[in-house]
């Protein structure tokens, strides 16, 4: 797996398609799939946080964060679009990140997102994870509707799975 920094620099057009397309209403927004305790899927909207040191989210003590702590695996896909069916999808698996430093900045790129609105969360009890990336699927349509959507699927190389 790899981060987002490192997908940047190995496919800096997909990374640059996934921000734009994660973040195409000013903060970031997707779903986010978890796998539950019995090997179901759990999905649920998330706000993505993309810096330039990784891709990450805060997740509130949930089934979904209990998901990512026993399990780690994860499906992300981006808010569809008003205007077209482009997407972005990553999975991989999610790790802890701990640091007073490192929580401080991913608090302090979310809240300079353009498009947040409302009061500041309280991120106390939040428990911020890096999504680590294995693989990605970019489509690329001219609308709604295309019937020859464009799909570039990605797979981080073997020996960083």
């Amino acid at each position: 797996m790899v981060t987002w920094p490192e997908l940047g620099s190995l496919r800096p057009d997909l990374a640059d398609a996934g921000q734009s397309l994660l973040c195409q209403f000013g903060i970031g927004l997707g779903f986010l799939s978890t796998v539950r305790r019995d090997g179901g899927p759990r999905l649920h909207p998330i706000c993505p946080i993309v810096t330039d040191s990784g891709l990450y989210a805060f997740v509130i003590p949930s089934p979904k964060l209990h998901d990512l702590l026993r399990d780690g695996r994860y499906a992300l896909h981006s808010y569809p679009c008003p205007d077209n069916e482009d997407a972005f999808y990553v999975t991989g698996a999610a790790r802890l990140t701990e640091g007073a430093d490192a929580r401080q900045a991913v608090i302090e790129s979310f809240l300079s997102q353009p498009g947040r609105q409302g009061p500041t969360p309280d991120f106390t009890d939040q428990t911020l994870v890096e999504l680590l990336i294995e693989t990605c699927l970019l489509t690329r349509t001219t609308g709604h509707g295309d019937p020859e959507a464009h799909h570039t699927v990605w797979k981080a190389p073997a020996e960083a799975r």
